[in-house]
């Protein structure tokens, strides 16, 4: 499945991407990054260990004992270091196939070069995925060319420590190329682990994430242990469901959490600057105003939507809902109001200055969850949702009036939708993906009522003279599942997140 889509500007991501460089700098980071990791896998491994050893043979035969027959497999372990790249040093490394003399073969380095060179006109989407219990950062480059008909390919991929639940692109430079000047090309990952990792995407082939937020120092725990979820001030210590990066204060991050708070990042110092609790269960979304750069809104499973400056969040507004939050989006033509989403099928429109009134508009957009929305920041009254229904709908909400202009069923293709988003540089793709994997892009301008719908509210709209509808898939090689087995295959969002990571009895959809 596909969790979260972000999309990266043009122009953001450099043209030929760095090749991961293993330096004597690089190896002692991630020297010290594995030995944080492997103080809780040690610890892990021996509280395994000792349940496993609960009933021996000894106990079952205690005439055998003085033989020691637990025990007569295992090596004596060598008093040495634990470093898991001790012996890394020790190999050659060469900087390409030509120089090593061992390889006779030559690869193609050119043509290698030239496929992960990214063109300005070319766009990056990432897509969190999970298949078979494997987690990665999927970095697809887009190009919508008319002669290519928009191509669609894995650029490159980042291996994940767990399941991924949220992305967040940013352009603040972190770790090795803090340095550097001018912006970056980052995003901020949230999965069930507390730490959010914050990679680069101008080199390939990364081994370690550039940064960390709320690592815990491992190394340092008592032996035996157990992690504590109690929410603190420093860290989080439940799953990551919502990122946020502040455009306007570039070096701040706000994160949403599972163990019901909120947090505010310093990126140059990779610490919690402020901890909000202000909410009561799982925090699932967050935004910051696009004009006021300190307003955030958070929604959260204690059904409420909240309001507040982060310079003085005593201050606060909310409201209450009667179904759990799934999306939030601020309105780019009118920063004064905000869109919620809600898993009982509802959208509502607010004006975040009446703290606790009724919405300005109520929408029953799906009969399921509505698990994905966007609102196009080029065209005034253009949003998009998708459910758990395996349907998205482009909807016109010009004048505070909602009216459906187009609905499209993708539960084939993509499965139940869980992530739609905007291009930020061709308002009209939207990209969509969910429980199948899959992604797709859909030219919404090439659909006949879409262009009725808000033409002479984009000049794009209304110089599209498409036939039929344009949507472009990456190829797969497997068997599409069929609709009867995705329809028996429900996937329920809520238990995903719920805090013990456990599924829930109940089987109720989102």
């Amino acid at each position: 499945m596909i969790s979260a889509l972000q999309w990266v500007r043009r122009g953001a991501a450099q043209a030929r991407p760095d090749k991961y460089d293993l330096d004597e700098k690089e190896f002692k980071r991630i020297n010290e990054f594995a030995a944080q990791h492997l103080a809780d896998a040690k610890e892990e491994l021996a509280a395994a260990q000792r349940a496993e050893n609960e009933y021996t043979i000894s106990e079952a035969n205690p005439e055998l004992s003085e033989y020691n027959l637990d025990d007569y497999d295992e090596e004596k372990p060598q008093a040495q270091e634990a470093n898991i790249f001790s012996n890394l040093k020790g190999l050659t490394y060469y900087t390409s196939n030509r120089e090593d003399p061992y390889i006779t073969l030559r690869d193609e380095e050119d043509e290698d070069q030239e496929d992960l060179m990214i063109q300005a006109t070319d766009n990056l989407l990432l897509a969190a995925k999970t298949e078979d219990d494997i987690s990665h950062l999927e970095v697809y480059l887009y190009d919508e060319s008319e002669e290519n008909e928009g191509n669609m390919y894995v650029h490159h991929d980042i291996m994940l420590p767990a399941f991924p639940l949220c992305l967040e692109w940013l352009d603040f430079r972190v770790g090795r190329k803090s340095a550097v000047e001018g912006p970056g090309n980052y995003v901020a990952v949230g999965t069930f682990d507390p730490e959010i990792e914050i990679w680069d995407l101008d080199t390939v082939d990364n081994m370690y994430p550039d940064a960390v937020l709320g690592a815990q120092d491992k190394t340092k725990k008592k032996k035996g242990a157990k992690k504590s979820k109690k929410a603190n001030n420093e860290y989080h210590t439940d799953a990551v469901m919502a990122l946020a990066w502040n455009k306007q204060h570039r070096n701040i991050l706000a994160s949403a959490s599972a163990d019901t708070t909120v947090k505010l990042w310093d990126l140059t110092t990779q610490q919690c600057a402020h901890s909000f609790n202000h909410h009561t269960d799982k925090v699932q979304a967050l935004a910051w105003n696009p004009i006021e750069s300190t307003a955030l809104v958070t929604g959260s499973y204690d059904k409420t939507v909240v309001v507040f400056d982060s310079r003085a969040p005593d201050a606060r507004a909310t409201w209450k809902l009667q179904a759990d939050v799934e999306c939030l989006r601020w309105d780019p033509h009118d920063a004064n109001c905000f869109y919620v989403s809600t898993d009982d099928g509802m959208v509502q429109y607010f004006d975040g200055r009446t703290g606790g009134a009724q919405p300005v508009f109520r929408l029953h957009a799906h009969d399921k969850a509505v698990s994905a929305m966007d609102v196009n920041t080029t065209v005034r009254g253009c949003i998009v949702t998708g459910s758990t229904d395996g349907s998205v709908k482009v909807w016109d909400v010009n004048e505070n009036r909602p009216s459906m202009v187009t609905s499209r069923q993708v539960k084939s293709d993509i499965g139940q939708v869980f992530s739609v988003t905007f291009c930020p540089d061709a308002p009209f793709n939207l990209a969509m993906a969910g429980s199948a994997g899959k992604v797709n892009i859909w030219d919404i301008a090439t659909n006949a009522g879409v262009r009725r719908a808000f033409e002479g509210r984009s000049v794009i709209v209304a110089s599209s003279k498409a036939e039929k509808e344009k949507v472009v898939a990456m190829p797969d090689d497997d068997e599409p599942e069929s609709e009867e087995e995705m329809d028996g295959a429900d996937i329920d969002m809520d238990d995903i997140a719920e805090s013990d990571y456990e599924e829930e009895e109940s089987g109720e959809d989102v």
